[in-house]
């Protein structure tokens, strides 16, 4: 059986947790990733996409090897989320994605081994991106077992912008550790279309989260995705209500681990004009939330949170050194990963 029970021994060696009697208590762990995948696209054309630079006469010279390469390059990182601490047989229950262009990306990625040694499966929705590249989610079937999937649309509120389309909020409603969960997928709008867009997409999502939570006051939802802001920034800090601290976060609102992250330790997901961003987020709502300090763990809580890196993710050489290692850059095919690197957080709930 692929779930895991860990003593709680074993996690203190691991995670540093001190105040809990290790005589007495076990835990079970999960880990939820996600990864911005870089246009994974596959050789073909998609009636009415704009997918034309990763065809084989497209600027990238997109073609079956290069394809192939970066099936087994993306999953291998995937395989490798969440192994920090969770065996490597099992790595992450459930893993975000952006950047993929459809259903036949996906089903190729999940054939690609070790994925297909664990049986992941997805869940995706053909999206209105106009550029063709959609959000998904990856699940381990023994561990998590979807019931709802749903598309809610990013709503333009500017007549002006009544043709521009973009990635919706790819919802995905199951069930994990024996407790209802909902997973909000997203891929805010670039930062080139201004902040006003993101800030829309916050308050959009936090109206749907509170939607979800009116039906359902015991669901534990996570928003996770390249958010094309920092968690400082406004889509984030008071579009979504996602807060720095957990003594901030009141009802209605969500913590985000990831402010400190980069605020404190200056680490992020991705590297531009010299300084990194930390545009990948996991954040939750406070019922997932060790909010008195006491790590009962009864229910299924957020623990730790890391931005996973690998020296094989890191360009090690040449004008790029140090960044993340992306499939294309300056023209030139690398071979590589993406331009982000992947996000973990790891949730922890008493064994009986």
């Amino acid at each position: 059986m692929m779930r895991k029970v860990f003593a709680l021994w074993i996690l203190l060696l691991i995670c540093g947790i001190e105040t809990i009697d290790a005589q007495q208590r076990k835990l079970t762990a999960y880990a939820v990733g996600f990864y911005n995948q870089e246009n994974l696209f596959d050789t073909c054309h998609d009636e009415g996409k704009r997918d034309y630079d990763f065809l084989p006469d497209g600027s990238y010279k997109w073609n079956g090897m290069k394809y192939s390469h970066k099936l087994r390059n993306m999953a291998q990182a995937l395989a490798d989320m969440g192994t920090d601490i969770m065996p490597k047989s099992i790595g992450c229950a459930i893993i975000g994605l952006s950047e993929v262009e459809n259903a036949k990306a996906l089903t190729d990625l999940i054939n690609q081994e070790p994925l297909k040694a664990r049986g992941y499966q997805f869940c995706h929705v053909e999206g209105p991106d106009k550029r063709g590249v959609d959000c998904a989610l990856l699940y381990n079937p023994t561990l998590f077992t979807p019931t709802d999937v749903h598309l809610y649309p990013y709503v333009q509120t500017l007549e002006k912008d009544s043709n521009y389309y973009t990635r919706g909020f790819l919802t995905v409603k199951g069930t994990m550790a024996g407790e209802e969960i909902a997973v909000i997928v997203c891929h805010w709008p670039s930062r080139f279309n201004g902040s006003f867009y993101r800030e829309q997409g916050g308050h959009q999502v936090k109206h749907l989260k509170d939607s979800l939570l009116a039906a359902n006051p015991n669901l534990k939802i996570m928003v996770m995705g390249d958010m094309n802001d920092d968690p400082m920034d406004k889509s984030m800090s008071e579009a979504l209500g996602a807060k720095r601290e957990i003594k901030d976060v009141k009802e209605g609102d969500m913590y985000n681990p990831w402010w400190n992250e980069l605020a404190k330790n200056r680490r992020g997901t991705l590297f531009y004009d010299g300084r990194w961003n930390l545009f990948d987020q996991i954040v939750f709502t406070p019922n997932m939330i060790d909010m008195t300090g006491k790590k009962e763990f009864k229910t299924l809580t957020f623990y730790k949170h890391q931005i996973f890196r690998r020296d094989y993710l890191i360009q090690q050489e040449g004008k790029y050194k140090g960044n993340p290692k992306r499939t294309h850059a300056g023209g030139v095919w690398l071979d590589g990963y993406s331009d982000h690197l992947p996000v973990v957080v790891y949730l922890v709930k008493e064994s009986k």
